[in-house]
C-alpha cells in the first residue's frame, strides 16, 4: 500500500473510525436474561453454562436391533457352524426392567434398550436368522461391540453448552437430551427500522420520476435479524419533520434499537437530523450526536438516544451501501453486546488477503471496499473489487463476499498488497 501525506486541505475533521464505534457500544448494555422454554431459546444467547446433570447415555444400551450376548457364548460363529441360543426375554427401547441375562442364553433387543447385565456385546439381527425362540448366530461380535456405554457421550457434571453461544438447532437439541425444558438467554433486541425520504417507494410500487424503491428498509432489517434481534420495519416515511416524530414516538414502546436511514447529510431535506437535533429534539428528550466519520462510504452517521426512555438510535446514511457498510462497522457490534456477546465476532472474522486488482482510497477516511475473495494457487486467499466506489451501486452487494479495510493516511492499494478483510461470513478452511 502507498501511504499518503496529511492534506490539509481534506474535507475535516472526522471522527475516527474505532471511535464512533465505542460511542455506538457506549449506548447499548446487554439486556437482563430472562428464564424462557426451550421452544422460544432458539436464536437467543445462553446466559448461563448448561451442565449435564447426569451421563449421556444413563445406561448401557444397545446401538443396534439384534441381540444381547455373552461373548464366549458366540465363539467361533460363522456362517457355516452357526451357533443356536435360547432367546429369553425381549427387550423393547423403553424397557425399565432390571434383567440379567444368564450364561448361554440372549436377549432380543431393540436399538436404545437398556442392555441386560451380564450381557457383553449386541449381535446386529442382520447376522441372524431372525429368531424368536432361539436364534442361529451366524457372527461373533467382539466385546462391546454395539453397545452404547453409560457416559460414553458425556459424564455428569460437564458443561454442555457455554454461556454466550447464540442458540442454534443443534444446541436446542443437547439442552433437550440433558433435560432443560427451560434455560436462561439474553432476550434477542427489538430493532425497529425506519426509512426516510420522499423520494422512497416500497417494492412493488410503480415508480415516479425521481423515485426509487426502499432497499435500505429490507437490507437492514435482514441484517439486524441475520445478528440475532428481533426486527421490525417501519413503512417509508416522507421528509415531513412531523410525520417522522410521530412515527418514532409511536414505536419506543416495541424498540430496544431503533436504526433509521436517509436524512442525516447536510441538505436542506435531512429530516432526521432536524427532528432528532436542535430545539425540536431537545424538546422531545432525544440526545443525538451527528458528524462526519472518517468512513468511505458512510461518512454521516448520528447516534444517540431518543425520548425519556433513552432508547438508543443510530442513524444511518441514506445510499444502501453506505448504509450495508454502516451497519456492519457500527450497529452489528452494538446489538452482539445487547445479546450478551464478547470479544470478536465469530460471523466476521478478519484475515489478510492479497489483492488481485490495485486501486485508490481517500488518505484522510478509512476506506471499506466491497470486495469477493477467492483462494489463490498458493493456498492464500486473494480479493478483488466487484464494483467502483459510489455508494449508489448497490446490486454489487449480491457478489460480495468480504470488505477490504484499508487504513487512514493510504492513498494506493497496489497489485500484492496484503489487506485486512472483513469476510462476509465464516472462516474459510485452511485460512490464516
Amino acid at each position: 500500500m502507498s501511504p499518503a501525506p496529511r492534506d490539509p486541505h481534506a474535507d475535516g475533521p472526522f471522527t475516527p473510525v474505532a471511535e464512533h464505534v465505542r460511542a455506538c457500544l457506549d449506548l447499548v448494555r446487554p439486556l437482563p436474561p430472562l428464564d424462557v422454554a426451550l421452544r422460544d431459546a432458539l436464536g437467543c444467547v445462553l446466559a448461563e453454562d448448561v451442565v449435564s446433570p447426569r451421563p449421556l447415555p444413563a445406561f448401557d444400551n444397545s446401538g443396534m436391533d439384534g441381540y444381547a450376548v455373552r461373548v464366549r457364548d458366540v465363539e467361533g460363529a460363522s456362517p457355516e457352524a452357526p451357533v443356536r441360543l435360547p432367546v429369553v426375554a425381549d427387550v423393547p427401547a423403553g424397557s425399565g426392567d432390571a434383567l440379567r441375562l444368564p450364561g448361554g442364553t440372549s436377549a432380543r433387543i431393540m436399538t436404545g434398550a437398556p442392555v441386560p447385565a451380564g450381557a457383553e456385546a449386541v449381535v446386529p439381527v442382520e447376522w441372524t436368522d431372525r429368531g424368536v425362540a432361539h436364534v442361529a448366530v451366524r457372527r461373533a461380535p467382539r466385546p462391546g461391540q454395539h453397545v452404547r456405554r453409560a457416559g460414553e457421550d458425556v459424564a455428569a457434571g460437564v458443561v454442555v453448552v457455554e454461556a454466550g453461544t447464540r442458540l442454534e438447532p443443534r444446541h436446542v437439541g443437547v439442552l433437550a437430551a440433558v433435560g432443560r425444558a427451560r434455560v436462561r438467554v439474553r432476550p434477542r433486541p427489538r430493532v425497529v427500522v425506519v426509512s426516510t425520504g420522499t423520494e422512497v417507494v416500497e417494492p412493488g410500487a410503480a415508480l415516479g420520476r425521481g423515485q426509487l424503491h426502499d432497499a435500505n428498509g429490507y437490507l437492514l432489517t435482514a441484517a439486524a435479524e441475520d445478528v440475532g434481534a428481533l426486527a421490525y420495519r417501519v413503512g417509508v416515511v416522507a421528509d415531513d419533520a412531523g410525520a417522522l416524530a410521530g412515527v418514532l414516538d409511536d414505536q419506543l414502546v416495541r424498540a430496544d434499537v431503533v436504526v433509521t436511514s436517509g436524512g442525516v447529510s447536510e441538505g436542506a431535506y435531512d429530516t432526521v437530523k432536524e427532528v432528532l437535533s436542535g430545539r425540536l429534539g431537545e424538546r422531545a428528550g432525544h440526545r443525538v450526536r451527528f458528524g462526519r466519520v472518517a468512513l468511505q462510504p458512510g461518512m454521516p452517521q448520528g447516534a444517540g438516544t431518543l425520548g425519556e426512555q433513552r432508547v438508543p438510535v443510530f442513524t444511518l446514511p441514506g445510499n444502501p451501501v453506505s448504509a450495508f457498510v454502516s451497519f456492519e462497522a457500527f450497529v452489528r457490534p452494538a446489538l452482539r453486546r445487547m445479546l450478551g456477546a464478547q470479544g470478536p465476532d465469530p460471523e466476521r472474522p478478519r484475515v489478510r488477503c492479497v489483492a488481485d486488482e490495485g486501486w485508490t482510497s481517500p488518505p484522510a477516511k478509512e476506506q471499506h471496499v466491497r470486495c469477493a475473495w477467492t483462494r489463490g494457487a498458493d493456498g492464500r486467499l486473494h480479493v478483488a473489487p466487484v464494483s467502483g466506489h459510489g455508494s449508489h451501486l448497490v446490486t454489487a452487494l449480491a457478489r460480495t463476499t468480504c470488505l477490504a479495510v484499508v487504513p487512514v493516511g493510504t492513498s494506493v492499494v497496489e497489485v500484492g498488497d496484503e489487506v485486512e478483510c472483513v469476510l462476509l461470513g465464516p472462516l474459510p478452511v485452511g485460512a490464516a
